[in-house]
């Protein structure tokens, strides 16, 4: 989605998914194989000053509103940290001014209060000086009985602020060592040009959840995990809006808690991704993760544990 211009946005329905398309985006993209390449950082702190700098550069270089997605998790929690003690100076005012703030899935329906949401976490990781200087924040909201109508507002605020310009994204294992981004999971039915889709919760999604949340020390209680657990669905950005962000900064950090990564990496990048779309569609629905191998404009950081077998 272009700042500008106007999307014929369609509904499509694969099973018990629904998809948000943006005609103007089937077209968009080229099928071409090539390498994917990453750099290897020595720990988790100097991915999130890396994170940063990709933050502060790509804001220098701009003029106006910066529109960023923020990652879920332990990926960019480095990064938040570093970001957090400067929101409490004015060392980086002008540029929270100039932020308008999104987040890239939610479990629902669930109170927004819950600290198993994205929302409650990126508040404790960020500090409430970073919410109450940025220009604007739009979380996906989660405790409505219209999950489609609140992602068309949401989706609405996105096209408004210009459309992506940072997509800071993770990277999640899968079984048969396959892999997924946002929560576009393998089956999903996800196509090229869909923007955002509705999808129905697995135990495994919510146990991965649950997981990754107690691991970067969020603070929940058994009435919160409980709510969790009766969510039935995912809010999620899609392969258009991955495609569509202008630039996309990729950090995985958390191999050690989260093994099966390793398989899934190594998988997604070995990958040769067929030039035709058929069969490149069928890739992509089969593991996700792969996606992200189609933008021109990644960055991908990783710590070494995340390429070492028996670490």
């Amino acid at each position: 989605m272009a700042a500008g211009e106007q999307s014929a946005v369609s509904k499509r329905v694969s099973g018990d998914k629904v998809w948000i398309g943006d005609l103007a985006l089937s077209s968009s993209f080229q099928l071409e194989y090539r390498p994917f390449k990453f750099e290897v950082l020595a720990t988790e702190e100097a991915v999130g000053q890396a994170m940063y700098d990709e933050l502060v550069d790509y804001a220098a270089k701009k003029e106006g509103d910066v529109s960023i997605v923020l990652l879920g998790g332990r990926g960019a929690q480095a990064m938040y940290k570093i970001i957090s003690s400067k929101s409490r100076t004015d060392e980086i005012d002008e540029l929270l001014g100039r932020l308008n703030v999104f987040t890239q899935d939610a479990l629902a329906p669930m109170k927004m209060d819950n600290g198993l949401s994205f929302v409650r976490d990126f508040e404790r990781l960020l500090g409430p000086a970073f919410f109450a200087k940025v220009k604007s924040f739009t979380p996906m909201f989660t405790d409505s009985n219209d999950l489609e109508g609140e992602l068309a507002k949401y989706l609405a605020k996105l096209e408004a602020a210009g459309g992506i310009d940072i997509f800071f994204m993770g990277f999640g294992p899968e079984s048969g060592a396959a892999s997924h981004l946002c929560y576009i999971k393998p089956g999903s039915g996800a196509k090229f040009d869909d923007v955002a889709g509705i999808i129905p919760i697995s135990e495994s999604i919510l146990e991965h959840h649950i997981s990754k949340f107690k691991v970067g020390g969020s603070d929940i209680s058994a009435e919160d995990e409980q709510e969790c657990r009766n969510a039935t669905h995912i809010l999620t950005l899609g392969p258009a809006a991955i495609l569509g962000a202008k630039r996309i900064v990729q950090s995985i950090v958390d191999a050690s808690t989260a093994p099966s990564k390793r398989a899934s990496f190594k998988r997604f990048i070995e990958t040769e991704i067929s030039n035709d779309p058929e069969k490149a569609a069928a890739q992509m629905d089969e593991n996700p993760g792969l996606w992200i191998r189609l933008h021109r404009n990644v960055r991908s950081l990783v710590l070494p544990d995340l390429l070492t077998e028996n670490a």
